[in-house]
């Protein structure tokens, strides 16, 4: 069964909102589909995100990713950050985060991008193996803070 990824529209919002919302899930988010519909809804009306969609031949949705642009002042270039990758319990094992990821990856450099960055959680290592498996490379140089603003 081919497997294939498009960019995300307005159409697609449902299917991407319920893949959303069983990513955060992943994260130990109480389930919200109101919330994921109206975050997801929000940056394609924006254009603040490019998403990509995994579906089936029957236009089932198996898997999306996320990305957000950014710029690396270090050096002077355009880069964007991959939020956001996640496959359907049902979908795993069947390639579709290769696909995601090839996407992106594609995608980027379609957009003159100079890199890409991610993270993931350190006991992910499902996605690490296939994060390296594609040449991401584990920074060790930089440690990562996080501010939440409404702890203040």
């Amino acid at each position: 069964m081919a497997i294939q990824a498009v960019r995300a529209n307005a159409s697609h919002l449902d299917a991407v909102a319920q893949l959303f919302d069983a990513y955060r899930g992943f994260y130990q988010q109480p389930p919200n589909l109101e919330q994921s519909r109206a975050f997801i809804a929000e940056r394609m009306a924006g254009n603040e995100s490019a998403i990509f969609l995994a579906q089936d031949e029957q236009g089932q949705a198996l898997g999306f990713v996320q990305l957000y642009p950014t710029f690396s002042s270090i050096d002077a270039h355009r880069a964007w950050l991959l939020s956001d990758l996640f496959t359907a319990a049902t979908a795993r094992g069947r390639g579709v985060g290769r696909l995601l990821m090839n996407t992106a990856r594609d995608f980027a450099l379609e957009t003159g991008a100079k890199s890409m960055m991610l993270e993931t959680a350190t006991d992910n290592v499902t996605a690490q193996g296939l994060y390296e498996s594609l040449g991401y490379v584990r920074d060790t140089g930089y440690y990562t803070y996080l501010l939440d603003l409404r702890q203040r």
